[in-house]
């Protein structure tokens, strides 16, 4: 005779969080980028990568170089990713508040993420927040932040609870590394 059980199905219907991951080309000459979506339980469902070269030229200022390779990174993984995800989540640190408050327009809720001990930038066209974790996290969610019933804001507590608010980037970072066969550096 079986035991009887439950399967948790309610995390199905939460859907996928997708974790966007820009890193620089040790060599200095691109940057690489992916999109690593996964459900609530932190199993992947899907790793859309892409790389870009940079011009190596005196006309291009240095952080006009990160600001268009992650907008040319970042429509191209939208473009290729064959599933929408409920949120996209990206480091404060490597993605800038202009990437999705002024280049690019998604119809989903982009969250910047931040140690709260460290200091970032944001636009004031993003809505500040906090979240607790193990470590605590600044929020800064363009357009705006997802109401506290809705499935987005439920799928992030998820992944608050399991600790998967930020471990999905190193998993991004070491899929890079392994699909382009190149070390990668820090985004300068």
């Amino acid at each position: 005779m079986p035991i009887p059980y439950r399967n948790a199905d309610e995390l199905e219907e939460l859907g996928a969080a997708g974790y966007l991951k820009i890193e620089s080309l040790s060599a200095g000459s691109g940057f690489l980028g992916a999109l690593f979506l996964i459900n609530a339980r932190g199993e992947p469902i899907e790793f859309t990568y892409n790389r870009i070269e940079t011009p190596h030229t005196f006309l291009w200022r240095q952080d006009d170089i990160c600001r268009h390779a992650a907008r040319k990174l970042t429509a191209s993984l939208l473009s290729l990713c064959p599933r929408t995800p409920r949120l996209i989540l990206c480091l404060a640190e490597e993605v800038g508040s202009e990437l999705f408050c002024q280049d690019i327009q998604v119809a989903i809720p982009v969250c910047r993420i931040a140690p709260a001990i460290k200091a970032v930038s944001y636009s004031g066209a993003e809505i500040q927040d906090t979240i607790e974790s193990a470590e605590p996290m600044n929020l800064f969610w363009y357009p705006s932040k997802p109401h506290e019933e809705s499935i987005e804001y439920r799928l992030l507590r998820e992944l608050t609870y399991r600790g998967l608010v930020t471990e999905p980037f190193s998993r991004a970072t070491i899929g890079l590394k392994e699909v382009s066969g190149l070390e990668v550096g820090e985004v300068t």
